[in-house]
């Protein structure tokens, strides 16, 4: 008989964040965060995707690009969000520069601030994974044609590069992951995993079956950057390295960042609901990377991605609506009631 699909592939991913995770799963949005006290703060919200609201934002490939703008932008309203839940922000008194940008620009000040950090994040990203990579390549060909007189041929420039960019991002991650801080962050990301991972077997969401299942899942963040690493390589191996102009290079390669985007996300949903031997072999370079970027957590950590998935599906887990109406439930007549007697 064929075998049935599993219909909850793919329908309900996350993101870690300060001491939480965040779940979305269609329009509905939920941010767990565990406080100092011990609580776990539940945020519900809504997201409608351009992709629904706009049918050319989810044609194929265009998808892809639509989609990680609005995972950015995301992420850093999320991040904001759990630091603003954990308090952060009360903790520290502003500077003289902070109260003069709250002066200036009032409640517009954090999407000013997050639209000016998305700059900066893509510029760092071209200027490291572009710029630099494609310059140390110029400097190696310069050398062998110096003393060597030859020239590297194309698809070794091509490849070298591409060693390179992976090489940078490898490097960078290892480097946070020694950070106290980020290592919490990578064990809340191992608790999103595990979590989705539990779910999507159909077991009991607990933290105890959540905790059995592994960390890794081939449709995170890091294997989509690995995949979009080495699809880089392959999407540009056309440029000719020793007869077109270095400039040309350089804007072939930012222009094609689109197209190398929007295939490496088909890709990834594609693998995440195809599991098969062949998408296990062409997703193992990111579930390898995802090593460093995912660390084992606790059961309470698992208990805070739990909290995050159930909210973010009401309709496929009403206990946590029902639960929220009892505690905003009005006190009954005669007890701690304010009606008049």
């Amino acid at each position: 008989m064929k075998k049935e699909k599993n219909c909850r592939l793919g329908k309900v991913g996350g993101q870690a964040v300060l001491e939480g995770v965040m779940m979305k799963s269609g329009d509905d949005v939920a941010l767990a965060v565990r406080k100092d006290d011990g609580t776990v703060e539940i945020k519900r919200s809504k997201h409608v995707s351009l992709r629904k609201k706009h049918k050319i934002c989810n044609i194929p490939l265009i998808r892809g690009c639509v989609n990680m703008v609005e995972t950015l932008i995301m992420s850093m309203g999320t991040l904001e969000d759990s630091a603003n839940m954990l308090g952060i922000d009360e903790t520290e008194d502003e500077t003289k520069f902070e109260k003069w940008l709250r002066k200036v620009f009032g409640d517009k000040l954090m999407s000013v601030i997050m639209g000016i950090g998305m700059f900066l994040g893509i510029a760092l990203s071209i200027g490291l994974f572009i710029l630099l990579p494609n310059f140390a390549v110029f400097g190696i060909n310069a050398l062998c044609e110096h003393f060597g007189n030859f020239a590297l041929p194309s698809i070794a420039q091509n490849a070298i590069s591409g060693v390179i960019r992976i090489a940078i991002f490898i490097s960078y991650i290892l480097l946070v992951s020694l950070m106290k801080d980020i290592r919490r962050t990578f064990e809340y990301h191992g608790a999103e995993h595990k979590s989705i991972a539990c779910y999507e077997a159909g077991e009991e969401l607990t933290p105890e079956n959540a905790k059995k299942y592994s960390r890794f899942h081939p449709r995170c963040g890091t294997s989509f950057i690995i995949v979009v690493l080495i699809i880089s390589v392959l999407a540009t191996a056309f440029i000719n390295w020793n007869t077109w102009p270095k400039f040309a290079i350089i804007l072939t390669k930012i222009g094609m960042l689109p197209v190398i985007v929007g295939i490496s996300f088909e890709f990834l949903i594609w693998a995440g609901k195809h599991p098969n031997w062949l998408t296990k072999i062409l997703s193992a370079p990111g579930l390898w990377m995802q090593r460093a970027t995912t660390k084992e957590p606790d059961e309470a950590q698992l208990e805070v991605a739990i909290a995050a998935l159930k909210n973010a599906m009401p309709e496929e887990f009403p206990e946590v609506l029902e639960k929220e109406g009892e505690e905003k439930a009005p006190p009954e007549e005669g007890e701690n009631s304010s009606d008049l007697q």
